[in-house]
């Protein structure tokens, strides 16, 4: 993985030329749920989308004020086969894992893991009260590399690098390029492009991207419209906006209908079998049973340290 000099706010250092923009397939909303020990969320990609959307597996959503939502975290379980990244709004999470790592995820910072051959990890709460606000992404694996050595990184908000726009908007940039500026993560094969955009009501924002890649932006305040015309789509907070695969588009052009912060999020499909049960994620059933019997053996480190954890 490669990751980036630490940045403040920067001037776009080149305009995104787009001439054809995607447009919105489909508008999702997600499914309130609860996961480790009874985090309130909401699961926006579900496992429904997962070919549509490859190589994202999953997206989660979480805000609230309420203690009660978020104070049980995630204690510890178990990945294998993809990578979890995971951005922080508002709020402190501690992550330990069975690699050895730990690291406060806090305001406006994110944690990139590979879990790879498998790992252990659990992400607790360091507040009592307070909001809790953020999202975490499952980026899956190819199948050359679901066994490799699990990998952590802490990207404290300084070293997100933040695009200034000459519209008064900002993108914050964790992986891809955006305006001139490279994210804080390159990710070989998926070539993940992760952006936090801020935009006030009236303007424009342009992204190119690479005609191959699958996409879609998640609206979480304000609202946003795509196209024009009989095309125009519009997508309200707490809505995905899943974005076409036209021929001749070469990225997206969206417009803000109020002041709007939303994240758009491409990659490049793997186009490989899918296999999961739970928190592994492997291409056959073969592999999940083999996954299986690795854990349940307590070889996940043992296997992690002979692929060179």
């Amino acid at each position: 993985m490669e990751t980036r000099t630490p940045l403040d706010t920067v001037p776009a250092t080149a305009q995104e030329t787009v001439q054809r923009s995607r447009t919105v397939d489909r508008v999702v909303r997600g499914i309130a749920t609860s996961d480790g020990a009874g985090v309130k969320l909401t699961r926006v990609l579900t496992q429904n989308l997962q070919r549509r959307l490859d190589p994202f597996l999953m997206l989660d959503a979480f805000g609230t004020d309420s203690k009660d939502d978020y104070i049980g975290g995630f204690p510890d379980h178990p990945h294998r086969g993809f990578e979890t990244i995971t951005y922080m709004l508002a709020g402190r999470m501690r992550h330990r894992d069975s690699a050895g790592n730990e690291g406060l995820l806090q305001n406006g910072g994110a944690q990139w893991m590979v879990a790879g051959a498998g790992v252990v990890h659990s992400e607790m709460p360091e507040q009592e009260d307070g909001r809790m606000e953020g999202f975490q992404l499952w980026l899956n694996l190819p199948a050359a590399d679901k066994m490799t050595a699990p990998w952590y990184r802490d990207m404290p908000a300084e070293a997100i690098p933040t695009v200034a726009l000459d519209n008064g908007g900002t993108v914050r940039v964790l992986a891809g390029a955006s305006h001139g500026v490279a994210g804080a993560v390159t990710r070989p094969v998926t070539e993940p492009v992760y952006l936090d955009v801020h935009l006030p009501a009236g303007q424009q924002f342009r992204q190119a991207l690479p005609a191959g890649h699958n996409a879609f932006v998640y609206v979480y305040r304000g609202e946003l419209s795509i196209g024009e015309g009989s095309e125009k789509a519009v997508v309200d907070a707490q809505r995905m906006g899943v974005l076409d695969n036209a021929d001749k588009a070469d990225g997206v052009i969206v417009n803000a209908e109020s002041d709007v912060r939303f994240l758009l999020i491409a990659g490049q499909p793997l186009g490989e079998p899918i296999a999961q049960y739970g928190p592994f994620v492997m291409n056959t059933q073969e592999q999940i049973y083999q996954t299986l019997a690795d854990f349940r053996d307590g070889r996940f480190a043992t296997i992690a340290a002979s692929t060179g954890g």
